[in-house]
């Protein structure tokens, strides 16, 4: 059986994807791997991880850290086009994939062509209301009308997303969030759709 394990973000910390990657009893060439963002940037080897990636046909969506990283020119032009290809959301049948969040508004169809403003939303949102709009600030929590932006999510799939990292993991029936702070001295962490199960190991001790 293929399976699919979703990560969350990784931020450079190539140690830590192939430590996860045992873990999960991942198999190059049955399992796929979908990282959720944030592939890059922060980390000690931004580089190694691309590497790995795309030695295993990984299936990411774009987030905010990986679109720092390619506007301020960094990485060999393999990994930098690699990256580029890649898109800000992906639709599957039972799972939608993207980086920070969805506006409450977007429908499926609507996912297909993001502009340029909805693209910067689905990187960087976490609170909102329910029309959608952002706060000033994320932090401190803004408190009402604003709201985790899931609370307004009514989709019919599950969305796997990462970016939040104070949040940490999130388990919910709308939704699996993946950001557990590996750059930041937590963990990295993973969910196994086919299994329902969340495997994590400790994240890069040398950022706190």
């Amino acid at each position: 059986m293929t399976r699919r394990v979703f990560v969350g973000d990784i931020q450079g910390c190539r140690d830590a994807l192939e430590r996860l990657l045992a873990a999960a009893g991942f198999t190059p060439g049955r399992d796929r791997v979908l990282p959720v963002g944030d592939m890059v940037n922060k980390g000690p080897d931004s580089p190694g991880v691309v590497d790995l990636l795309m030695q295993l046909g990984a299936e990411p969506v774009l987030g905010n850290h990986d679109l720092h990283w390619l506007g301020k020119g960094r990485g060999e032009k393999r990994h930098r086009a690699w990256l580029e290809a890649q898109p800000f959301v992906r639709v599957l049948e039972d799972v939608i994939v993207v980086h920070a969040g969805l506006h409450p508004q977007w429908d499926e169809a609507h996912l297909a062509g993001l502009s340029a403003s909805e693209r910067d939303y689905a990187v960087n949102v976490r609170y909102c209301d329910a029309d959608g709009n952002r706060p000033d600030d994320d932090w401190p929590p803004p408190g009402p009308p604003y709201r985790p932006w899931d609370d307004f999510y009514s989709g019919k799939q599950r969305v796997v997303f990462g970016h939040w990292a104070r949040r940490g993991l999130v388990v919910r029936p709308q939704c699996v969030g993946l950001d557990t702070g590996c750059v930041y001295g937590g963990r990295l962490s993973a969910w196994i759709a086919e299994e329902d199960r969340i495997v994590q190991v400790e994240g890069w001790s040398g950022r706190r």
